[in-house]
């Protein structure tokens, strides 16, 4: 999730060297566990039945007014709904799927939208009462749902070295103790200052600010673990590291591509734009190793509004979106699009001129020759093989690019969570340039973030290897030297607190022990921390695991009113496709001690630079039109940018998009060539990809059901082929145990329900983050050191019956004893 191009130097960037694993590479020996650090195992219950036959519907209309109205009560709950993705109200908190410029619905929102939003504003409250009753112990023994369920957080609470309870602290107090922790520190690269992506553009400039007045570029962040590969990929490829289209274009696009995204779970307004292309005659292909619903039909829950479609919505099948799906293996994309552009290349030799756009090619691409050759080096056995389709298969989708014009193509992390994403996804590049399909309505690459405001997180400078240039004008916009040295990303900062190097973590938003990889080996880092903190709305696993000290801040939610010196505030996001969008909240607070995130920023940073800052801290906290204007003399693209916020929305400027202006080595459009991954496992093993449920947004559980696959009242379950369940002896609803094998380490996950799906052979899929454990720490894509959570090799074998064997133990002891007994009775 790249920012525009100023944040990085001119050409490729490598992630820095990473760091050593803690663990030994033939190492077999039992995983350390950490209590606490995992979900409990958790499978009476769990029900299979029928999937829903259509996307959204009237099942995910009665769902929001359930879930807003339970949560948040009738009044309060319907107040949010009008404001939410409204000019005038407050943007999601979730997905980053952008709303329309203008003219926006009055229920401009989906399903999982009023999720996220009636989970923030719930009635419930976690307070010091709560935590004076429940130990660190007892919270680690419950679910991650149970967590979320009881509450928002609504007060400072520390855990002091030793205690098992959190207990209340004041702001005061809390600031002072970061700084303090802070300032003992042998040096600034001995903290890290995460970000997640809920985070708005004037916190996260103001985070990122205090992090290098301290002194250090560790600024890991969840872009790390989801887009990083697009972001590598795409500033190599065509000079920015974001995508190249609007909403606009989907009305005008010929044919849309959806790559490795689950839309209907994971995007589901994204919907309402296919059926929009579908309307206006584009085609549409999934490629997707599982048949995802969202992709298939869709009911718009807009039509339920209108009396002339309100009934053949409920009563019809639904909008078919998809024209072709594309079962790929896990891991298969790179040979798919090789063999599409094979075919390309064939039906241009034949016809010359009708596929390529050798205009563009000339003008704004390099490396064609190098890719043509590579292109017909490559065999179509190996292309089928890897890929698990068809000649006819990728034959019908070539057929199908060849017969466009303007092609999109959205990808998500199905895509960006492998060993090779990063050349994956320039092989998706590579088709695109060949039809010249940039910078041109109707067009272009279209990654789709998955949380809300992860893009301009990383637009306002959260990343650790920002450009000299970005540095410049930091430093002298505020008077001080930003640190040069190259920052520690997620997967290393994980490291780093393991063997010791980074002794403070905090944390801005996120669940960080349940987002990222390698649980227990995670756990243990966060364990040896001499503090964390976490400023969250509301509880989760990672206040669970904590350093020798440990601190919960809690702010605002996005929904809320945000009241500061200078009268009542709001903040800015930006989308998936560049655009600012500003976000007013207009509900009560959940607690009167709540902070904003930019105060509490502004607090840890007053607390522990002192005298030493630069920064008016407190001025700009009263008054964030005074961030914004900072901002807009730091980062390119936001000139005059309270005058134009307060107008509604506006786009970031897009060279690429705008005029085909290449930034970056070459100053072209770069066609790119890679070898296909080595995707075979050992005989006996699978290739275990994790995923959402439709209850789940990120590592957050809302409910326990996953109506779009058949699954209900549970999560422990793995979706496997029928012909492998058939020949390794599986029986729907067994239990088995998971282990993963990663350069002679395993790591295990035990008592998961087997379930028949229609997943290609030798793969199957669990969902995270109860899966988590398996994914190692030290399997990540090339060049973006993303975790590869798509991925993970596995072995299954039946659960043996524990339950069963302690019965027979009970059983065998009160025999004994019965029979100690008779034979000590006198005769």
């Amino acid at each position: 999730m790249s920012a525009p191009n100023q944040l990085h130097k001119d050409g490729p960037e490598t992630p820095e060297p990473t760091a050593p694993s803690a663990k030994s590479a033939t190492s077999l020996e039992p995983q350390p566990h950490t209590p606490g650090a995992q979900t409990p195992i958790e499978t009476d219950g769990t029900k299979f039945g029928a999937a829903s036959a259509a996307a959204a519907g009237l099942k995910a209309v009665m769902g929001t007014g359930t879930f807003a109205w339970g949560q948040m009560g009738v009044i309060r709950g319907t107040e949010a709904m009008l404001k939410l993705n409204q000019v005038d109200g407050f943007d999601c908190q979730s997905c980053a799927w952008p709303s329309p410029d203008s003219d926006r619905h009055a229920f401009e929102f989906c399903e999982n939208g009023i999720k996220a939003m009636a989970d923030e504003g719930m009635r419930g409250k976690v307070n010091a009462e709560f935590f004076k009753v429940n130990s660190l112990a007892d919270l680690g023994a419950t679910s991650d749902y149970w967590l979320n369920q009881q509450g928002r957080l609504t007060e400072p609470m520390v855990r002091r070295a030793g205690a098992s309870h959190y207990e209340p602290i004041s702001w005061p107090a809390a600031f002072a103790l970061i700084g303090t922790e802070l300032n003992k520190l042998a040096s600034p690269g001995e903290a890290a200052f995460y970000t997640s992506g809920r985070t708005s553009n004037e916190a996260a400039f103001l985070w990122q600010l205090f992090a290098r007045q301290f002194g250090t570029n560790n600024l890991p962040d969840c872009s790390n673990m989801c887009h990083e590969s697009s972001g590598t990929a795409l500033n190599e490829a065509i000079g920015i590291g974001k995508g190249c289209v609007t909403l606009d274009d989907f009305t005008k696009s010929d044919c849309i591509f959806v790559v490795g995204q689950n839309p209907g779970t994971n995007h589901p307004r994204m919907l309402s734009s296919l059926q929009d292309a579908k309307a206006n005659g584009a085609k549409i292909v999934s490629v997707n190793p599982l048949p995802e619903i969202g992709t298939n039909r869709f009911k718009n829950p807009q039509h339920f509004k209108n009396p002339i479609t309100a009934i053949p919505a409920l009563l019809g099948k639904g909008t078919k979106l998809s024209d072709l799906w594309l079962p790929v293996r896990i891991h298969g994309d790179m040979a798919l699009f090789k063999g599409i552009m094979k075919e390309m290349l064939a039906a241009e030799e034949a016809n010359p001129g009708r596929v390529v756009d050798r205009a563009f090619v000339t003008q704004f691409t390099s490396g064609y020759e190098a890719l043509v050759a590579d292109l017909n080096a490559s065999s179509w056995d190996r292309i089928v093989r890897d890929s698990g389709l068809t000649r006819e298969q990728i034959k019908q989708a070539a057929d199908i690019a060849i017969q466009s014009k303007r092609i999109i193509c959205c990808w998500a992390m199905g895509l960006t969570q492998h060993v090779k994403a990063v050349g994956t996804i320039q092989m998706i590049m590579n088709f695109l340039l060949l039809g010249g399909n940039i910078g041109r309505p109707g067009a272009g690459p279209c990654p789709v973030r998955g949380h809300s405001n992860v893009q301009g997180d990383r637009t306002m400078g959260i990343f650790e290897r920002v450009s000299d240039a970005f540095l410049d004008k930091l430093g002298q916009e505020f008077n001080f030297a930003p640190p040069r040295e190259h920052g520690t990303d997620t997967v290393n900062a994980i490291k780093k607190m393991h063997s010791g190097d980074i002794k403070v973590f905090i944390a801005m938003g996120g669940n960080f022990l349940s987002a990222t990889p390698d649980t227990e080996f995670t756990a243990q880092a966060l364990t040896r921390c001499d503090l964390t903190v976490q400023v969250s709305t509301k509880l989760n696993r990672g206040h669970l695991i904590t350093g020798k000290q440990a601190l919960i801040l809690p702010c605002l939610g996005r929904s809320e009113t945000d009241a500061q010196g200078g009268g009542e505030q709001f903040v800015t996001v930006e989308d998936s496709m560049s655009v600012i969008n500003p976000s007013r909240g207009h509900l009560e607070p959940a607690s009167g001690t709540l902070r904003s995130e930019p105060a509490i920023v502004a607090g840890i940073a007053t607390a522990t630079l002192g005298t030493k800052t630069t920064v008016p801290w407190d001025e700009l906290i009263a008054n964030y039109d005074l961030i914004r204007d900072r901002i807009e003399r730091v980062i390119p693209g936001f000139e005059k940018y309270n005058e134009r916020i307060r107008r509604g929305v506006f786009y970031l400027p897009n060279a690429a998009r705008d005029r085909r202006v290449f930034n970056n080595a070459g100053g072209k459009a770069k066609f790119t060539v890679h070898e296909l991954p080595n995707i075979d496992p050992e005989p006996g093993q699978f290739v275990m990809m994790t995923m959402r449920t439709h209850d789940q947004f990120n590592t957050t559980v809302y409910g326990l059901d996953d109506r779009y696959r058949g699954v209900y009242n549970g999560r422990r379950v793995v979706f496997i082929n029928r012909d492998d369940m058939k020949e390794h002896g599986f029986t729907a609803g067994q239990l088995v145990d998971l282990t993963s094998h990663f350069r002679g380490e395993e790591r295990q996950a035990p008592r998961f329900l087997v379930t028949p799906y229609e997943i290609p052979r030798g793969a199957v899929a669990t969902y995270f983050p109860e899966a988590n454990v398996l994914v190692p720490v030290d399997s990540v894509a090339e060049r973006s050191n993303t975790p590869t959570s798509k991925f993970v090799i596995v072995t299954l074998k039946p659960t043996a019956d524990v339950v069963g064997a302690a019965q027979a133990i009970v059983r065998d002891a009160r025999e004994t004893a019965k029979a100690r007994e008779t034979k000590l009775q006198p005769a």
